[in-house]
């Protein structure tokens, strides 16, 4: 199959001659189909009314302007009165609306970009290495895109080149890539770093991300672990990382989907944790619709543990608490899988919002346990 030839927006900056750019979107967003002109002359008010009716503003004034209009923009998205949700569960489906609605808003702020990443606008940043890293090399002909996506582009580049550290690793850091999700969240390797382990002669990390895992494992005494991401970029992330901490004569990064070939004394995951439609990369850390990948994970265990083996499975009990998943869901999948609990740990969580009373999801977020769960083969 050919690729598809890339999208295009077309504007008329002085409503005679048309001029048009190549569409960049990592997300891949459809390109606007009406985009006109803006700059410092367009006030906040006859902006969002633009924006709101479809039409995209191609920023054309200096660079600062634009990112004190995508503040204002946001603060104009702000819902005027949140409705009152019957349940969590409506909470929850009601917060992902409005942060849809949200992202489609913010998105129809576009950039312009020349060759070799620059944006052609007065003060505007070196954003170059940021952009290759995530769209690749330039192509021909100018470009736009949405500047939300660039600001998050740039912010991942800097995640990346500072890297998140990790006190389970001793303090080591971790390099996540762009769409990669960052281990910020240390709760689950707290788990994973104190459960009891005989070190494993082979042991596979399922849906490695980052390899934060990995190298975890590697640590604590695996002869051999590998690890699989079905996400090349992810993929590419975990390699880099293991190389970076001097774990790969221990640690192998294939790309698969779910398990490698073979068994394995050990078999760990961290899968993404609410069972719900997944609208970015980035959202594929965190949801998993209709638990596909949970499921795929637990059904699979009895083809690739090695007798006597065991398996980790470390999640969240967060879609229980919002009423995604059905309290006895879980252990049933474990049940039909033909597995059985031999064991499980838990932990509260430590993150911001756990604490942040004004988030909708507080009642659940504040009781949220992350769990070890021990799993062996039924007999």
């Amino acid at each position: 199959m050919s690729p598809l030839p890339p999208q295009v927006i077309d504007w008329s900056p002085d409503g005679d001659e048309v001029r048009s750019a190549r569409w960049v979107s990592e997300s891949g967003a459809v390109a606007p189909q009406r985009v006109v002109a803006a700059d410092s002359r367009i006030g906040v008010a006859a902006a969002y009314r633009h924006i709101c009716e479809g039409t995209a503003l191609l920023w054309t004034g200096d660079y600062p302007s634009a990112r004190q209009l995508l503040t204002s923009l946001g603060k104009r998205a702000e819902p005027r009165r949140r409705p009152k949700a019957a349940s969590l569960t409506e909470a929850f489906r009601l917060q992902r609306r409005e942060q849809a609605r949200r992202t489609r808003i913010l998105s129809l702020l576009l950039v312009p970009y020349e060759d070799g990443w620059t944006i052609p606008l007065k003060r505007a940043p070196e954003v170059a290495e940021a952009c290759r890293q995530v769209y690749g090399e330039f192509g021909d002909g100018p470009a736009a895109g949405s500047l939300r996506e660039l600001l998050g582009v740039v912010g991942a580049y800097e995640w990346r080149r500072k890297g998140v550290e990790i006190p389970v690793l001793g303090g080591d850091r971790i390099h996540p890539h762009y769409g990669v999700f960052s281990p910020v969240r240390g709760e689950y390797l707290d788990l994973a770093a104190r459960a009891r382990l005989e070190a494993p002669r082979v042991a596979f990390d399922i849906g490695t991300g980052t390899g934060v895992l990995s190298v975890l494992l590697a640590r604590r005494g695996a002869g051999k672990v590998v690890a699989t991401d079905l996400d090349p970029r992810a993929v590419a992330c975990a390699r880099e990382n293991v190389e970076r901490l001097g774990a790969a004569d221990v640690v192998e990064v294939r790309e698969a989907d779910l398990f490698p070939e073979g068994r394995a004394d050990l078999i760990v995951c961290n899968p993404p944790w609410l069972p719900a439609r997944a609208r970015t990369r980035l959202d594929r850390a965190v949801y998993d619709p209709d638990s596909g990948f949970l499921r795929g994970f637990l059904q699979g265990l009895p083809d690739h543990l090695a007798p006597g083996g065991e398996a980790w499975l470390l999640i969240s009990d967060l879609a229980e608490r919002l009423g995604l998943r059905g309290e006895s869901e879980l252990a049933d999948a474990i049940a039909a899988a033909g597995l059985q609990v031999t064991g499980r740990e838990t932990t509260a969580p430590r993150h911001g919002r756990a604490n942040d009373r004004d988030d909708p999801l507080y009642e659940a977020r504040s009781k949220e346990i992350t769990s070890l769960w021990r799993l062996a083969v039924v007999g």
